[in-house]
C-alpha cells in the first residue's frame, strides 16, 4: 500500500531541515583531517575463471587514514583510461563477492564497489571493520556514536565515501576525471554527499536514498534502519535534540542542497523502509539538473534491474 503522503502532495514536500551553522567546516575539516593521513592506495590483481572482466582487490585510506577495502572491476582489454562507476552498498552489506555485480564492468566501465565499514554480513559480505568506539547503540549501525556529531558512524562512512573517489587517480585504467556516484538506499545517502563534497564526480545516482529528511523519517516508518533510531530515542528520552542535530549533519538534503552535477533519482512510493517523502525532499533541494523515476507499484527495492538499465543510459551520456 502507499506509505506517505498522496503522490500530488509528494511533488510539492520540501524539506524544513535546518542546518547547523558550521555544517561546511564540520566537512572541510574532516576531509582536511582524513586525507592527511593513511597508507597509499593498493590494488592486487584477483585471480578469476572471468574471461572479459578484471577484478582488483583494491584497500585505500578511509576516516583517518583508516583501510577500506573495495573491488575494482575492469573490462578486459579495454583501452583505457575508462569512464569509471564508484558504488555504494544498502544497509547491512559490504562489498561481497569479485564475481558477482558484473554490470557496471560489462557495460564497458570501471567499477569501484567500496565496502561498507563495520556491516557486510547482513546480505552480502564485508571485509571493513569500524574500529571506532563509540558508546551506547540500539541494536545496528544507525545510532552508533549518534549523540555526538563528531563520533557517529556515518560521518566515518560518508568520509569513506568521498575518499574512495580520492583514490581513483591511484588505480589502474581509471580516468579520475569522468567519475559518477552511485548507490541504492544506504548508497544512495552516500552518493549525495559524495557528489556534493568532492568536485571530482562529474554525476550522481541515488535510487531510493536513505538518510534524507531523517527528522521526518523517524516518524513515519517501523522499519530499519529508521526504527533504531526511534528505538534509541524510546529509551534515551532526554537525547532527541542532541541526536536530531547530529542527524543534521549527514542529512541527504543538505548534500542536495550543496551539489550541482547532474543526478538521478528513483522513488517507490510503496516503500516501507525509505519514506517517499524524504526523498522528494532530497530531489526537490538538488541544486543541479536531474530526473526522477517514479515506481508506484514498488517497495525499498524500487525498480531493481529496470532502474540500472536506466542508470545506464544516464551514466553514459554524462560520462562520454
Amino acid at each position: 500500500m502507499f506509505t506517505d503522503l498522496p503522490e500530488a502532495e509528494l511533488r510539492q514536500h520540501r524539506s524544513d531541515l535546518c542546518e547547523p551553522s558550521d555544517f561546511d567546516s564540520f566537512w572541510a575539516d574532516t576531509l582536511t583531517e582524513a586525507r592527511s593521513c593513511g597508507d597509499p592506495v593498493v590494488a592486487t590483481p584477483v585471480p578469476t575463471p572471468l574471461t572479459a572482466v578484471d577484478v582488483f582487490d583494491v584497500t585505500f585510506p578511509g576516516f583517518a587514514g583508516q583501510p577500506v577495502r573495495a573491488w575494482l572491476r575492469v573490462p578486459r582489454g579495454a583501452a583505457g583510461p575508462l569512464p569509471t562507476v564508484v558504488q555504494y552498498v544498502g544497509y547491512g552489506g559490504g562489498r561481497g563477492h569479485p564475481l558477482e555485480n558484473l554490470l557496471w564492468s560489462a557495460a564497458g566501465l570501471a567499477h569501484l564497489q567500496m565496502d561498507t565499514r563495520g556491516q557486510g554480513s547482513g546480505w552480502s559480505r564485508g571485509d571493513t571493520p569500524d574500529v571506532a568506539a563509540a558508546g551506547p547503540q540500539a541494536p545496528g549501525m544507525a545510532t552508533r556514536g549518534v549523540e555526538e556529531p563528531r563520533r557517529y558512524y556515518y560521518r566515518r562512512f560518508l568520509t569513506d565515501a568521498v575518499r574512495a573517489v580520492d583514490a581513483l587517480g591511484d588505480l589502474p585504467a581509471v580516468d579520475p576525471d569522468r567519475v559518477a556516484v552511485l548507490g541504492h538506499s544506504q548508497g544512495g545517502a552516500a552518493a549525495l554527499a559524495a557528489g556534493a563534497l568532492t568536485p571530482r564526480v562529474r554525476a550522481v545516482v541515488a535510487h531510493v536514498p536513505f538518510l534524507c529528511d531523517v527528522a521526518r523519517a523517524v516518524t513515519l516508518t517501523d522499519s530499519a534502519p529508521y526504527r533504531e533510531i526511534r528505538d534509541y530515542l524510546a529509551v534515551h528520552r532526554d537525547a532527541e535534540e542532541r541526536v536530531l542535530r547530529t542527524l543534521s549533519y549527514v542529512d541527504g538534503v543538505a548534500f542536495a542542497r550543496r551539489a550541482t552535477v547532474p543526478a538521478r533519482f528513483s522513488v517507490a512510493l510503496m516503500d516501507e523502509i525509505v519514506p517517499p517523502s524524504t526523498v522528494y525532499a532530497a530531489y526537490h533541494d538538488y541544486r543541479g539538473d536531474k530526473e526522477l523515476t517514479v515506481w508506484r507499484y514498488n517497495g525499498h527495492e524500487a525498480g531493481a534491474i529496470d532502474d540500472d538499465a536506466a542508470a545506464l543510459d544516464f551514466l553514459h551520456t554524462a560520462l562520454r
